[in-house]
């Protein structure tokens, strides 16, 4: 399996075959795989907590640590696709649609090389 060759279909059967494989699914109500996915997604997090910007860029010169992070970042994708599995959501039209969204929400000719302010366009926001 290779990103150029493997479908979001393809990912989606391999980890909805290891849960029924295990009769897993039992577990896994959405409420439960949304924590399940913030654990996962804090752990990856770990390993960047005490880092600075460029050492971070650096990773993939450390093979032991890229390895590590990869398989954070497995967990994290796993977990995403067991929960679009058990809510039924097209994953690929779900992120279609919440881009064209970013697109409309920061237009590239105001925020180029600008990241967007933390409250920007929140209505609550004063």
């Amino acid at each position: 399996m290779s990103d150029e060759k493997t479908t979001v279909a393809e990912l989606r059967k391999l980890v909805g075959d290891f849960v029924e494989e295990r009769d897993w699914r039992q577990f896994h109500a959405p409420k439960n795989l949304s924590m399940a996915l913030a654990i996962e997604a804090a752990e990856l997090m770990e390993h960047f907590q005490w880092i600075g910007t460029e050492e971070s860029r650096a990773l993939p010169d450390d093979p032991q640590k890229l390895a590590e992070v990869g398989e954070e970042l497995a967990d994290v994708i796993a977990y995403s696709l067991a929960l679009a599995n058990e809510l039924g959501l097209d994953i690929s039209d779900t992120i279609r649609a919440k881009m064209a969204k970013n697109v409309a929400k920061y237009p590239a000719s105001k925020f180029r090389s600008t990241a967007p302010p933390f409250d920007y366009g929140r209505p609550d926001a004063k």
